[in-house]
């Protein structure tokens, strides 16, 4: 019988843990500190409940026949966002978990900041934002073993304070290999149910993760010709790996420093035989791909009908104002008015960059009646009845 041992998996090093437990009263000052809510389960949860023991897996058993995104159980608890008394840049989590072999238990936090959140960011040993954050939110993802077994998460401390912030990362665009997602009927990694012509995308890591019906992290997908786009929240991980950041630098990437950034482990393994032709979980890649695409994303946004290479915008890297696509699919124009051609379309709940705004033909829409439209790009339209909410800016004349 295998014995759970209960171990502290935040700030190991006893030097920092004696700073963290004993402040000085400066410091202390100059600190928050809390502890997450496990015992709170909802809608915006995956596979996890919380019992007298701690929060752990509700099913520990690895998939049946596992989705290409994991070999293994896998669950997500989202808690509530916390505004702190003063803005931070470093977060840190001390986690007390009973642990098993071949499981685990990792917690992230992002930030928000007027363009919108953070990419989520591991919080052991800790979290740093490239800008002063003033409202944090923390996640806990429990990852199962092969046999069947779970992690017990018994509590999470955490502590915001301020370090010197590092440089903020340019907006980043890569071609990518992209695959169709199907799986329609199917649960996604943040809880949403696969619908058909269902317009969302997946990326091989949870830092860019979305919580359920909401457009936090949004890709801008061409095709490589550029003649049809689609803004689609990421709602699902995958393909093949689960800490594939490859957008992200070295400095910063969860796995496989040693590849260029922007080039995904799966098709360094299928083109170039890195890591034995093999994903993170042994298996034998059998294409390069880099995002997968759902259905309506797939069919209706970029009218593909096979797999093929795109250019992927990663929008929460830019900077600027954003709004918020409050119904959709909604059609992305040529210029400001309804009478020009599609250029794509923007997914329910997609951030869209904003660079400026026009007047053109008048538009009743979900949420006011208006001639203004937005420009995302040059060639690309949006009518501003359908955007729910703008941030990040003002937002010019064009």
């Amino acid at each position: 019988m295998i014995h759970p041992r209960t171990t502290v998996l935040a700030l190991a090093l006893t030097a920092i843990l004696a700073v963290s437990l004993h402040p000085s009263p400066a410091s202390a000052a100059r600190t928050d500190r809390w502890n997450a809510d496990l015992s709170v389960v909802d809608a915006d949860d995956v596979n996890v409940r919380h019992t007298r023991a701690g929060l752990r897996l509700a099913d520990a058993r690895p998939p049946g026949t596992p989705a290409r995104r994991s070999a293994v159980a896998e669950g997500m608890l989202v808690a509530a966002p916390r505004t702190l008394s003063r803005p931070a840049t470093r977060v840190r989590a001390e986690v007390t978990a009973a642990t098993r072999p071949g499981t685990a238990a990792t917690v992230q936090v992002r930030g928000w900041r007027a363009i919108g959140w953070t990419e989520w960011r591991d919080a052991v040993p800790a979290a740093v934002f490239d800008q002063p954050v003033r409202r944090v939110q923390a996640r806990v993802v429990l990852t199962g073993s092969a046999s069947g077994a779970t992690t017990e998460v018994r509590a999470v401390r955490l502590t915001a304070d301020t370090v010197t912030a590092a440089a903020a990362t340019p907006g980043l665009t890569y071609r990518v290999y992209a695959t169709r997602i199907g799986l329609v009927g199917e649960v996604t990694a943040n809880g949403h149910t696969v619908r058909p012509r269902d317009h969302f995308v997946a990326l091989p890591s949870r830092r860019g993760l979305s919580p359920r019906n909401s457009g936090d992290y949004t890709l801008r997908v061409c095709t490589t010709t550029g003649s049809r786009c689609e803004y689609a929240p990421v709602w699902d991980v995958g393909p093949w790996n689960t800490r594939d950041d490859y957008w992200n630098p070295s400095a910063v990437r969860e796995n496989w420093k040693d590849l260029p950034q922007g080039r995904p482990q799966a098709q360094a393994a299928y083109q170039n035989g890195y890591n034995g032709g093999r994903d993170q979980f042994g298996r034998t890649v059998l294409n390069p791909a880099g995002v997968d695409l759902a259905d309506g994303t797939f069919w209706d946004g970029l009218q593909l009908t096979t797999n093929a290479w795109v250019d992927v915008a990663y929008l929460w890297t830019g900077t600027g104002p954003r709004g918020v696509v409050g119904d959709g699919p909604l059609n992305v124009r040529a210029g400001p008015s309804t009478s020009y051609a599609s250029r794509g379309l923007a997914a329910q709940y997609a951030n869209v960059p904003i660079q400026c705004y026009v007047t053109g033909q008048s538009v009743a829409g979900p949420y006011r009646t208006t001639n203004r439209w937005n420009r995302l790009a040059s060639g690309q339209f949006v009518s501003h009845a359908y955007i729910s909410a703008v941030w990040g800016g003002t937002v010019p004349v064009c």
